[in-house]
């Protein structure tokens, strides 16, 4: 992946007893002390600099190895400032609200299931975060589904199943911008290739809810209706707000670059919020900062749908990409990753290989660690020169990291999208597992494609 060769020359049996104790031991920080993933990057990060420096390697050398990595994440970097700006310009428009309001008013009580699958499908494309859309539209499906006395597993794998296609389908999802910038692909253009996957995905998901599942008796919805009525009296919800998604979506079609259709999406989002109201310039830096808020305690149900976005919000996420790019720099220098490479390089010879191996990286990540990023970043950045050796593009390894990485992280008990959501919903992780029909149907689609080779793209001569 990087331009720079390796420093040292580490022996197989080194390098695997290397990774063993960074995984146990970010596995250890994350899941028994709770800690951000960041820490324990960074702590991984300060452990193999003292490594190098012990094995006769001068600190300067190792530092450019980690600027070098964090220079082909820069642009996930720059990506994630427009997004916290878009958010915020969606809110303050309306446009994600109106999104909302009209979502809410087509539930179906006798498909209560599918009604949760396919609300919290666009609701996470709307807001790009699968955990808000659980903490918020999927919380109030579960007091639905108590009013309705649905089953709660099943509820809650609908609403998981929705929230993770929408996070991992929305140009607003970090995950989304951190699996296309690893690899270096456009963000449409990755989002585009994931269809292949994800639509019968999407698909299967909702022909299960809506055969295998039992229909919901109607009883009330009055949350429902609660909703709306908030959203309504926002005075944020006209049909005019929904102009700057529709935008996006034409920007999007016609494969202009990712930030310049964000940078004209604010710029029409702008123009939206002036027809209903008239924020002063202090007010409009301070919603671009730390995100649209929405106040007022008749508003307390849906504050958290709407009061979102802004550059703060985007921190978190460009830390770990930070971090997580550095640390996957280091590796490369020090030379764990060439010889954990050298070791299967025998073994990745196809197309169907590669797909698997990826998959169950990022799987394994996930189960060992439990963390979406990481699992990303990591399996990015080892895989890439193994599918630019065998000719495939590296839109093919961006849609896997996602199949196997971000959708697979809310079905591991001990994980941060697990814990979370387990929490939120008040449904144990195993509990909704075999109802995340969505989840695990990706990975299996990935799979199946990559053995058959279905929907592999080559690179073309000019790509190489």
């Amino acid at each position: 992946m990087f331009s720079f060769k390796s420093l040292l020359h580490m022996p197989r049996a080194e390098a695997l007893a290397v990774v063993g104790v960074l995984v146990a031991a970010m596995g250890y920080t994350i899941i028994a002390l709770g800690w951000l993933p960041h820490m324990s990057v960074i702590t991984a990060i300060v452990a193999l600099i003292l490594y190098g420096l012990c094995r006769g390697l001068k600190y300067g050398d190792m530092q450019q190895g980690m600027i070098g990595a964090v220079s082909q994440g820069m642009g996930a970097v720059y990506l994630f400032f427009f997004i916290g700006l878009m958010v915020s310009a969606l809110m303050m428009s309306g446009a994600i609200p109106t999104l909302m309001y009209y979502g809410f008013g087509l539930i179906s009580p006798t498909y209560f299931y599918f009604s949760a699958f396919a609300l919290c499908s666009v609701i996470g494309i709307a807001i790009g975060s699968s955990l808000s859309t659980c903490a918020t539209v999927g919380v109030a499906f579960m007091g639905m589904a108590a009013a309705f006395h649905a089953d709660l597993a099943m509820t809650a794998g609908a609403v998981v199943s929705g929230a993770f296609f929408g996070d991992k389908m929305s140009p607003l999802s970090d995950t989304t911008g951190i699996a296309a910038s690893i690899v270096g692909v456009d963000l449409f253009e990755h989002i585009k290739n994931m269809m292949y996957t994800t639509v019968p995905a999407w698909l299967i998901s909702a022909a299960l809810m809506l055969w295998l599942l039992p229909n919901v008796a109607a009883q009330d919805l009055n949350s429902v209706d609660l909703f709306r009525a908030q959203l309504e009296a926002t005075g944020l919800v006209h049909g005019y707000s929904l102009l700057p998604f529709a935008l996006l979506v034409v920007l999007a079609l016609l494969r202009v670059n990712a930030v310049v259709s964000m940078l004209f999406t604010v710029l029409a989002g702008l123009a939206v919020t002036y027809l209903h109201s008239s924020p002063d310039l202090q007010q409009l830096g301070a919603w671009f900062y730390g995100g649209y808020k929405l106040e007022g305690e008749q508003f307390q149900n849906i504050a958290r749908l709407i009061s979102r976005g802004g550059l703060e919000s985007m921190f978190f996420t460009q830390a770990i990409v930070v971090l997580g790019m550095s640390l996957g720099g280091l590796l490369f220098t020090l030379g764990v990753i060439p010889a954990l490479l050298d070791a299967v390089r025998a073994f990745l010879t196809s197309a169907a290989r590669a797909t698997a191996s990826v998959a169950m990286t990022s799987v394994g990540v996930n189960f060992l660690i439990g963390e979406q990023y990481l699992s990303i970043l990591l399996s990015g950045e080892t895989f890439k020169p193994v599918y630019d050796r065998l000719g495939l593009h590296s839109r093919n390894l961006s849609r896997t990291l996602e199949d196997a990485g971000t959708v697979i992280n809310p079905l591991v008990p001990w994980s941060v999208c697990g814990v979370f959501i387990s929490q939120a919903l008040g449904v144990p992780v195993w509990e909704y597992l075999p109802y995340a029909f969505f989840c695990y149907l990706c990975l299996i689609l990935t799979l199946l494609f990559g053995w058959t080779g279905l929907t592999l793209s080559k690179k073309q001569p000019d790509e190489a």
